[in-house]
């Protein structure tokens, strides 16, 4: 039997000046003046643009105690992670409103990242490390027009931690909690003359634990160990001119297991990435062009001897993939007038390549290549964002995609919205999307030459309130998503040979409440709720077929988190989430059926305390996770993390 099992590669974004927000934004989202970058490729006032983005600040990020990426971003609306409180190493398939994990696309400092050897091509979050990460801007809606493939639900941009304006600075985190899970980091950086520059160690390791429910009388552990080291620097060669190179490394190594109930001792995975690349800023007068070359090469071994137990199929198997990717990026943004309506034009291109090689031995034993195999596209892309002083803000944009495979591709947008009296903000969005084939579907043993790419129309509107001081801010958002040409995993019950082919129809439908409550400087409070529900039509028989198909995505969520600075030393807070009950399969090997399931809802309850000293240069830290050691399940088979805490201390000099 022929076993795919794709971790996505680590890929690089630049040290982006226009990724710095002023630090007095930093340490609070609510304001209607926060600066984004995401929406419109610069620096922006969310009062001044239409889109719906959730920023996840450097502070929320540091008070994250033990958590890693995957559980932070499964905290914020509309935004569902299956595995995040799984084992380390497990797959954390991301679904941002409820869409497939390959119709979101991860930024990182703006720069769109994919995995040219993985199945869907789309990032995989476990291969960042959080202490490399200093903020987060989630960009909900179709963003194709500035950003190309992959956008169809919307963009996570994970923006890396920024350079100090100071000439020497440090900062360093060592912590150890349950599982005998250890993390530390170690970085400098600093200014002289027209040089800055930057240099972060991060390390992370856990025993883990059993991955896979199992009742075998000899179930293992399932560990993970995770090295990541990152470098930049800026010349300033000019007033005018800034040039950023970087170089980014990382390493995983992991246990896992078979599948759903099934575990295995022996089968491991090893994924080697770096990447490379420079970034160049150029400033004419208030016009601003960038550009951007970044190379990412993944390599990934997956080995199951089958010697210490043999659950699985074959009792060798071996899979290596290796993936590389091109991308250059040239845009300019250009003022319009003497207002902060401004014109963005640009254009990307993007070349990937793969060559793969399974193999296996059992009952079948065969060895299946994927050689030199390879995919270009160019998008022409430009918007304009108009802002009057009326409060009305009106954005328009269009992307022309051409990929050597499958032709042609056009999206849009139109984004308009209106602040009321700098209290209420109307905002709608109509916009197109698409998701090109994956080097995989387009040229592996189950490829498809003529596959089309998947595109999609959504709308989306919503209303939000800042109240005038400035404390209380409230949004609500209700969207539709059409998706067309879904690939579709075909098999031929005539032939009996399988083929990815264009046939789904996917139409998904939700809403989105988000509050946040400031009353003073030292105490906050920020709730969401969310829902989602979604179709998909697909031929079956010859006819029709409609059925729900969001498995393991609840239809509702919510969340509240709450802090307190009881002293200028003493920070305590509180993360309470919910999730409703989700539809789950898996397939029973001893039976040989799919089973179908319904995974019972649950709440988790975290508490996290820190304590300054020196200066607030040290800080103690405690972080208590799942503290009512809730029981339950976010996949079929496979078991979640129970009461787990986390102590440690970080310095910053």
């Amino acid at each position: 039997m022929r076993k795919f099992l794709i971790v996505a590669a680590i890929m690089i974004g630049s040290q982006l000046h226009a990724q710095i927000v002023p630090t007095s934004r930093e340490q609070d989202t609510t304001l209607l003046d926060e600066v984004v970058i995401s929406a419109n490729k610069y620096p922006n006032k969310t009062s001044l643009t239409g889109k719906v983005v959730t920023v996840i600040t450097r502070q929320q990020l540091e008070r994250s105690g033990g958590k890693d990426l995957a559980q932070i971003l499964t905290e914020q609306a509309g935004v569902y992670i299956g595995g995040a409180n799984s084992n380390a190493g497990k797959d954390k398939s991301l679904y941002l409103r409820g869409a497939r994990v390959d119709h979101t696309l991860i930024t990182i400092d703006g720069v769109p990242v994919y995995d040219p050897s993985g199945i869907g091509s789309n990032f995989d979050i476990r291969n960042i490390s959080i202490d490399q990460v200093g903020r987060i801007e989630i960009l909900k809606g179709s963003q194709s027009t500035l950003y190309g493939s992959d956008a169809i639900a919307g963009v996570i941009n994970i923006i890396t931690k920024k350079m100090t304006t100071e000439s020497f600075s440090a900062n360093a985190l060592a912590s150890f909690g349950s599982n005998s899970s250890a993390r530390a980091n170690a970085g400098i950086n600093g200014k002289t003359g027209i040089v800055d520059y930057n240099l972060a160690y991060s390390f992370y390791d856990t025993k883990g634990i059993n991955e896979a429910i199992s009742n075998s009388g000899n179930e293992d552990k399932d560990g993970f160990q995770q090295n990541g080291l990152q470098a930049g620097l800026g010349f300033q060669v000019a007033k005018n001119v800034h040039i950023r190179p970087y170089f980014r490394f990382n390493k995983t190594d992991g246990d896992i297991d078979q599948g759903a109930f099934v575990d295995e001792l022996d089968y491991t995975f090893t994924q080697k990435s770096y990447q490379a690349g420079v970034r160049n800023e150029f400033s004419f007068g208030k016009t601003k062009l960038n550009l951007l070359y970044n190379f990412n090469h993944i390599d990934r071994l997956y080995i199951d001897d089958s010697v210490k137990s043999r659950n699985g199929f074959d009792t060798y198997s071996r899979g290596a993939y290796q993936g590389a990717e091109h991308f250059a990026d040239a845009f300019v943004t250009v003022p319009l007038g003497k207002s902060s309506s401004k014109f963005t034009g640009g254009a990307d291109f993007r070349s990937s390549s793969t060559d793969q090689q399974y193999s296996y031995l059992g009952f079948f034993s065969d060895t299946v290549l994927l050689k030199d195999k390879k995919q270009k596209q160019t998008g022409l892309y430009a918007a304009v964002n108009v802002n009057t002083k009326s409060g009305f803000n009106l954005e328009l944009g269009n992307r022309m995609n051409i990929h050597s495979e499958n032709g042609s591709k056009y999206v849009f947008n139109i984004n308009p919205s209106w602040l009321l009296k700098k209290q209420f903000k109307l905002f709608a969005n109509l916009s197109s999307g698409y998701r090109t084939p994956s080097l995989y579907q387009l040229f592996s043993e189950y490829g498809n030459k003529e596959l089309e790419p998947e595109s999609s129309v959504t709308g989306e509107a919503g209303l939000q309130y800042f109240s005038a001081d400035n404390k209380l801010m409230g949004r609500v958002t209700g969207f539709a998503r059409n998706v067309n040409d879904v690939i579709f995993f075909y098999f031929n019950p005539v032939t009996f040979r399988s083929q990815y082919i264009n046939q789904d129809k996917q139409k998904d439908y939700g809403a989105e409440l988000e509050l946040s409550f400031k009353p003073t400087t030292n105490i906050y409070l920020k709730a969401f709720y969310s829902y989602v529900d979604g179709k998909i039509t697909t031929v079956q028989m010859g006819k029709d077929t409609t059925y729900f198909n969001l498995i393991r995505r609840p239809k509702h969520s919510a969340g509240v988190n709450g802090g307190i600075k009881v002293t200028d030393k003493l920070f305590v807070s509180t993360n309470l989430s919910w999730f409703g009950e989700r539809k789950d399969s898996y397939f029973d090997a001893t039976i040989f059926q799919v089973i179908d399931v319904t995974l019972r809802s649950y709440v988790l309850l975290d508490i996290y305390a820190e304590y300054a000293l020196y200066k607030n240069n040290i800080k103690v830290f405690a972080d208590l996770r799942n503290v009512a050691n809730s029981k339950y399940n976010e996949t079929a088979g496979f078991n979640t993390l129970g009461f787990n805490g986390y102590g440690g201390v970080r310095f910053n000099f």
